[in-house]
């Protein structure tokens, strides 16, 4: 890393701080949860691995992962990865306590699934704005 800031030798920013399960940062020299790679993982490897991280009580990771993949698959998919993302970011805000932010999250991720009409790898879009849906009545 360089300088004051966690970047890599080509300047890119890297997540060198250590951060607790929601995402926040903590002190460095800290223990906290291991980071995820930020390189971007196959379509269905991206699904189970944000699935276990949000299983894990780790949203913010799964957003993480899904952030990879909108930003290194083809723009048609962005839909399907950003707001599968956004949803993550929302429960991360939930988990935080942070429900107006949660609830936005929440409806921005549902609107780009609902607006998706490309390859799904499987996942049940219908069942996940449900589940989005579901907590954002949770939220409000």
């Amino acid at each position: 890393m360089t300088g004051d800031r966690d970047r890599d030798a080509s300047r890119r920013p890297r997540q060198a701080r250590p951060r607790d399960a929601l995402g926040r940062p903590l002190p460095y020299g800290s223990s906290g949860v291991e980071p995820v790679s930020e390189e971007p993982l196959p379509p269905a490897e991206t699904l189970v691995s944000a699935r276990s991280l949000v299983e894990a009580g780790r949203p913010f990771a799964a957003h993480e992962v899904l952030e990879a993949r909108w930003k290194a698959g083809p723009a048609q998919e962005r839909n399907l990865w950003q707001g599968l993302a956004q949803i993550c970011v929302g429960l991360t805000h939930a988990a935080r306590g942070n429900s107006v932010g949660a609830l936005r999250l929440f409806e921005r991720g549902a609107a780009r699934l609902e607006e998706y009409e490309g390859p799904t790898y499987g996942l049940d879009l219908s069942a996940v704005v449900s589940c989005a849906r579901d907590r954002m009545d949770t939220a409000r």
